[in-house]
């Protein structure tokens, strides 16, 4: 294990490491004692032996630029890639009221973590319209939703109906499905295979508001 630094040892330590990821490589023996005030090489070597000794370089003595950054060194040096951060995409805006021609394509993204929503393939809409404001859900909310292809009795959830998308309430009922709103101004869906190619596109599993 590396053991601690003295003052100066950690500043020549500082002083490699900087010039060599200026320059590409590192400084001579004569330039350290420059930087340091150090007349005697014998002097700078006696400090690149500690170095060497507490694990923090490796030495090439044949080389005039013969330093090399131990390893731990060289880690902490590289600037470090930030970590991409969890979002969840915006597809666009989705109806609450009369469908609207469906957006499959990402315009932005929302930065939370899919796992607070429990997970899965989820991407997110604006509402646009009140038909659902009595499930909580409003005029410039966004929806999160998971996609999937299925959905339960009372599920709210995102279809796709002859090319236009809504967000409604789902139920299946024998032979027909019901997209009910939840607004008394708006009227219920009733679908039929015959009527409408109907498709899931998934099922809102969040709403997030803006005050």
């Amino acid at each position: 294990m590396a053991r601690t630094l003295t003052a100066k040892q950690r500043a020549i330590l500082e002083f490699i490491r900087g010039e060599t990821a200026r320059r590409g490589f590192p400084p001579t023996l004569r330039e350290i004692g420059a930087r340091f005030g150090l007349r005697s090489t014998g002097s700078v070597r006696d400090h690149l032996r500690a170095l060497e000794r507490k694990g923090h370089i490796d030495r090439r003595r044949r080389l005039s630029r013969g330093i090399v950054l131990a390893a731990p060194v060289l880690r902490a040096q590289r600037p470090q890639t930030p970590a991409p951060r969890p979002a969840i995409p915006l597809l666009g805006d989705i109806a609450a009221g009369t469908p609207q021609l469906a957006i499959e394509s990402s315009v932005d993204s929302l930065a939370l973590d899919p796992a607070l929503f429990g997970g899965g393939e989820l991407f997110a809409l604006r509402v646009r319209g009140d038909s659902m404001r009595d499930a909580g859900i409003y005029e410039g909310d966004h929806v999160i939703v998971r996609r999937q292809a299925t959905a339960g009795n009372g599920d709210i959830v995102v279809a796709l109906l002859d090319d236009e998308a809504t967000v409604k309430r789902f139920f299946h009922e024998g032979r027909r499905v019901r997209l009910q709103p939840e607004n008394p101004d708006f009227k219920p869906l009733f679908l039929t295979p015959r009527q409408a190619e109907l498709q899931l596109l998934g099922k809102v599993v969040g709403v997030l508001r803006r005050l």
